[in-house]
């Protein structure tokens, strides 16, 4: 069954250096030596939201300790990327670690909440996906292009710009043919399953990729050497790249030496390094997801109640404190009759 839609939304130059940023560590995974209750409530899939989800996941248990509540379900959430297998919970089945939105929403529906029961997603819902399932709404996202500082790509690319060159079409294949320094383009896409992936692709006209195009990095990850590249072009949230520039980073998890670049003249990061609400616009903006089960979602069970208590309208998630720590990992907040709302 479906619930009320989470409402649409409505992005200077481009940022010419990394903003400072903070070494703090982020968790990945449920602590160490924390093995999952099967009660609990678990979750894996997106990249773009896994840092957000496990500071929800340290803040949410310690809010249920410190009102000495021992017995409400607990949450969790596993990296996209890691050891694989992984064995969700107590007594559940051994899966491959989802990496991506399509990834956790398969993986979510190939099982159970005895294994899962939620997956993040950056995407919205698909015509493939099953009714049974509910989009969760809980923050506002975008995806624009990046490119390394000092490289040779320009400032600017507009929409068009952006399909030729994932197109491959002939004369569209060097950076001077869009205002930038000679240099043969790279563009490089996400893994298959990645969110940012299907959504970039979409917002730029589903071009028929050509046989320059490279896919493989994980998404979001600045780092990769494969990006270290006066040449490349990579998708990239535009959320995600503000909270690695609050300090929100691991090792992996991190911008690098990526800068994020306009599109049709629209900046997608404000003067003060923010997420543009401009640029979040219905073309490249999006909304952020956990999907859920509609039986388990509607349910008096233990687990049904906790998970409304975590991700629903008056939920942990749409609360003043999960809302400041929306803010803080780069995200932009949807107005409070959409947040907890599903499709």
């Amino acid at each position: 069954m479906r619930h009320t839609a989470a409402k649409a939304f409505a992005a200077a130059a481009m940022t010419a250096a990394a903003l400072a940023t903070v070494a703090v560590p982020a968790m990945a995974d449920p602590a160490t030596g924390v093995t999952p209750a099967a009660q609990d409530i678990v979750g894996a899939g997106s990249d773009t939201t896994q840092a957000l989800l496990n500071q929800f996941s340290t803040d949410y248990n310690a809010s249920l300790t410190a009102a000495g509540n021992t017995t409400s379900p607990r949450l969790y959430s596993w990296d996209a990327t890691g050891t694989d297998p992984i064995t969700p919970k107590t007594g559940a089945s051994t899966i491959s670690r989802p990496n991506g939105s399509g990834a956790g929403i398969s993986a979510l529906n190939a099982n159970t909440s005895a294994t899962l029961d939620f997956a993040r997603s950056s995407r919205t819902r698909q015509g493939t996906d099953p009714s049974s399932d509910l989009f969760v709404a809980f923050a506002k996202d975008a995806v624009t292009w990046s490119a390394k500082s000092g490289g040779h790509a320009p400032a600017n690319l507009t929409t068009q710009d952006l399909n030729d060159i994932y197109s491959c079409k002939a004369g569209k294949t060097n950076w001077s043919a869009f205002g930038g320094t000679a240099g043969t383009i790279k563009p490089y896409l996400p893994q298959l399953s990645s969110g940012t992936r299907s959504f970039f692709l979409g917002a730029i006209g589903n071009p028929t990729l050509g046989a320059c195009v490279v896919s493989g990095p994980e998404e979001n990850e600045g780092t990769n050497a494969l990006l270290d590249d006066i040449d490349v072009i990579f998708p990239y949230s535009v959320g995600h790249w503000v909270g690695q520039a609050n300090g929100h980073t691991t090792a992996t998890d991190n911008k690098g030496n990526l800068t994020l670049r306009n599109i049709n003249g629209v900046a997608p990061l404000t003067a003060t390094g923010t997420l543009n609400a401009a640029f979040a616009n219905p073309t490249y903006g999006r909304v952020l997801y956990n999907v859920v089960r509609d039986t388990e979602w509607t349910a008096t069970t233990v687990q049904g109640t906790a998970l409304r208590a975590i991700f629903g309208p008056t939920g942990y998630i749409c609360s003043t404190t999960g809302r400041t720590t929306i803010s803080s990992y780069g995200y932009l907040n949807l107005a409070a009759a959409s947040c907890g709302s599903t499709i």
